[in-house]
């Protein structure tokens, strides 16, 4: 089975930056689709960004953040720029279409890491 572990997480003020990394860790053959989703608390879970044959990425990003994918290496990061307080929440790091050399995953979803934008 896949297992998706993040790194990076933590407190960062209000305009700072940080970068997210997961990795991607098994017998994996291919991976369709890699990226981010977000949950801040008593709201849903919402995509960040993803990449796949396309990318694409959450409308409150607005140019702030860049996912960035290596498929020879199943790691994907994600930089986060000019980082609000709206954007405290548990990122987690999320994988669809796995191969692997006992068979095919539909998804898979990382732990989660928890960034606070804070002063």
């Amino acid at each position: 089975q896949v297992q998706l572990v993040e790194s990076g997480g933590g407190l960062v003020q209000p305009g700072g930056s940080l970068r997210l990394s997961c990795v991607a860790s098994g017998s994996i053959l291919s991976i369709g689709v890699m990226g981010w989703y977000r949950q801040a608390p008593g709201k849903e879970r919402e995509l960040v960004a993803t990449e796949g044959a396309r990318t694409n990425y959450g409308d409150f990003v607005e140019g702030r953040f860049i996912i960035s994918r290596d498929k020879a290496k199943n790691t994907v990061d994600l930089q986060m720029d000019s980082v609000k307080p709206e954007d405290t929440a548990v990122y987690s790091c999320y994988a669809k279409g796995l191969y692997t050399t006992t068979g095919y995953e539909y998804e898979t979803w990382g732990q989660g890491t928890q960034v606070t934008v804070s002063s």
